[in-house]
């Protein structure tokens, strides 16, 4: 029995080892920083070809974006009035922003990999199996925010959004439903839209630590193939 029970700890071990025992000590901090800056350009580079293509946003469960809440709510009384189909259109819209903004993101994503100091790559790239993308959002979030806001408000304007929202924020008001946070609609899309972008780089990072050698990157393949 307790043969057995060892035989499945190191099974277990076997298998989740690599997630957490990462041997870096023939990584030179160089090549941990560029292999950190690859990993991140080339998550970037999937995650958005992904969320921008059509029905990117629309149709994926994760990253979806539906109403604010207050519209939500809005929506149930709405549909009373015979009014619900405005609002499945505004939250297909909102979505189509999201993706139009995606490829448009892709530089800025880019430029940010290029303009980040790392003095311990070795530690993050031996953290979780999103920890590039943590370490990734915690540098680059606020700046990309800013950065990102004219691109989606862009996108908004080109579908007609802002005219939509606007029309049913403010029947929404009248009910005191909506909050302030979103009273501009591009402000919303843009939280939204990063929010997936980011859930989707540590899908993508995860799937370049499972298989790096799929990568054809020699750099990977030395520091993830430990």
């Amino acid at each position: 029995m307790r043969k057995a029970v060892s035989a499945g700890l190191l099974a277990v071990t076997l298998m989740t080892g690599p997630a957490w025992a990462l041997d870096l000590s023939g990584v030179s901090q160089g090549e941990a920083s560029a292999g950190l800056k690859e990993t991140l350009t080339r998550a970037s580079s999937a995650a958005v070809s992904r969320l921008g293509a059509t029905d990117g946003f629309l149709k994926s469960p994760k990253v979806h974006i539906p109403l604010p809440d207050g519209l939500k709510q809005a929506k149930s009384a709405m549909k009373l009035l015979g009014k619900g189909d405005e609002f499945d259109k505004l939250e297909v819209s909102l979505n189509r922003a999201a993706e139009a903004a995606m490829p448009e993101a892709r530089q800025l994503l880019i430029d940010a990999v290029k303009g980040m100091s790392v003095q311990d790559a070795k530690g993050i790239l031996a953290g979780g199996d999103d920890a590039v993308t943590q370490f990734f959002r915690g540098k680059t979030e606020g700046s990309l925010s800013k950065k990102f806001l004219p691109v989606v408000r862009n996108a908004t304007d080109r579908v007609g959004l802002a005219r939509q929202y606007n029309k049913l924020a403010g029947q929404a008001a009248s009910l005191g439903v909506i909050k302030a946070e979103d009273d501009k609609i591009e402000n919303y899309v843009t939280r939204k839209a990063l929010d997936g972008l980011f859930l989707t780089l540590a899908e993508e990072e995860r799937a370049i630590r499972q298989d790096p050698v799929g990568t054809g990157s020699a750099l990977l393949k030395k520091v993830f193939g430990n």
